[in-house]
């Protein structure tokens, strides 16, 4: 008989008969029966291209060892969603506090993996579980007692606890599961978790992560999330959020509790926000972003490519420098003109940025409706265009993405998060 412990099989190939790689494991769905003695393995979840996780049932499994898993090839592309009666090995049982009968005694352990196995039948089944005893006993389950304590394997039928009714999965552990995740592909798991589970991982998440993920995630999901933080978390995500997306998100909070938490942020981090709140979110004003890449005229070529070159700024952000008089931060001082990334890279590190100025593109004002700053970024193939105020200072940027966020329709995330499969 075949016998795989399951937190080795994460990240392993999926192939079809023919070698051809269909994904790779990122969890194994199990049923628990009154009826059967061993909780019973009814698939895989694989994420193929694309980073949709879809479900394989284990009678197309024709092969497991240990590189690789071996497919009938017959997959149902379908969105993966998880049933009432299923549990996930990876997301949910590793890391459970459950408690272990054996012969000598009684005894808390903590699940720190799964093995399975096939049966003569040909269905897998849950036999063993790998546990460590927490140093101190039951009254000691800190990571650290974790760690340290006696490691043992044993009969999944001297075990209780595995099933839903036990103690959860640590969201620290879900998280560890989906560490390689960007936070696009991160608000997708989360976008699927019961709500009480939502707000278990973004309390494990730190506020940077947080929010990059809640950037991600549709509207209805960040209001959920953001009112079970606390007034005090909830304004420091806000701030570690992009403006403009932290404006969209106040403004589909009650007034009353948008200005409470305006009044709980640092107040430079607080002004933005309230001048984007000021626009009609259907106007440039409404759609830029407050912290484009500002730079003054005597800055030099080298300067700004180890400027763009940050790791926080996106692709759209990052593809544009503008360039304006002393003071740098929105509203800046006199706005000069811009420079394209292209440009930078085509001329000598030592020269100024103000010599090598597009002073053709005409800023937008932030009263400009959307279509015409969607003409203005198609006719100009542009990334990114400036926005001034009647005095010519800076006030932000829109970029092609903002743009998209607004014309793509409302539910857009939605689709991209859509949970229909079968199994």
């Amino acid at each position: 008989m075949t016998r795989v412990f399951v937190a080795r099989l994460a990240g392993l190939s999926v192939f079809d008969p023919l070698g051809d790689q269909v994904g790779r494991v990122r969890d194994v769905v199990v049923t628990f029966s009154a009826t059967r003695r061993a909780p019973r393995v009814i698939g895989l979840v694989v994420e193929v291209p694309g980073r949709r996780r879809v479900f394989v049932p284990m009678t197309r499994v024709t092969s497991i060892d240990a590189g690789q898993v071996i497919t009938t090839g017959l997959v149902n592309m379908r969105r993966f969603e998880q049933r009432a009666n299923e549990t996930l090995v990876l997301a949910e049982l590793l890391e459970r506090a459950v408690r272990v009968t054996t012969p000598e005694g009684p005894f808390e352990a903590i699940v720190e993996d799964i093995a399975i196995e096939q049966e003569r039948n040909r269905d897998w089944v849950i036999v063993k579980v790998f546990c460590r005893k927490p140093v101190g006993g039951s009254r000691s389950l800190s990571r650290l007692g974790r760690r340290r304590g006696e490691t043992v394997l044993v009969d999944v039928a001297d075990v209780t606890g595995l099933r839903r009714s036990g103690s959860a999965q640590s969201a620290a552990k879900l998280l560890e599961t989906y560490d390689d995740l960007k936070a696009a592909d991160l608000a997708e798991v989360i976008h699927d978790l019961t709500p009480k589970r939502r707000a278990e991982v973004a309390a494990a998440l730190d506020d940077e992560k947080l929010a990059d993920v809640m950037e991600e995630l549709p509207e209805d999901d960040q209001v959920e999330i953001l009112t079970t933080l606390g007034s005090d978390r909830a304004a420091d995500v806000l701030e570690a959020m992009q403006p403009d997306d932290a404006a969209d998100l106040l403004s589909e909070l009650p007034p009353d509790t948008a200005e409470q938490l305006l009044q709980m942020m640092e107040p430079d981090e607080a002004a933005p926000l309230r001048r984007l709140l000021a626009y009609d979110e259907n106007t440039a004003g409404g759609l830029m972003t407050t912290e484009p890449v500002i730079l003054g005229p005597e800055a030099t070529i080298a300067e700004a490519l180890a400027v763009v070159r940050r790791a926080e700024l996106s692709p759209a952000l990052a593809a544009t420098v503008f360039v304006c008089r002393s003071p740098l931060e929105t509203p800046t001082g006199k706005y000069l003109g811009v420079v394209h990334i292209q440009r930078l890279l085509r001329e000598p590190p030592h020269a100024a940025i103000g010599s090598i100025l597009d002073r053709d593109l005409e800023p937008l004002t932030p009263n400009a409706p959307l279509g015409q700053v969607t003409r203005m970024l198609a006719t100009y193939n542009l990334v990114g265009v400036p926005v001034v105020d009647d005095d010519g200072r800076l006030l932000g940027a829109v970029t092609v993405d903002d743009v998209l966020d607004h014309i793509l329709p409302d539910d857009w995330r939605e689709d991209r998060h859509e949970v229909t499969h079968g199994h």
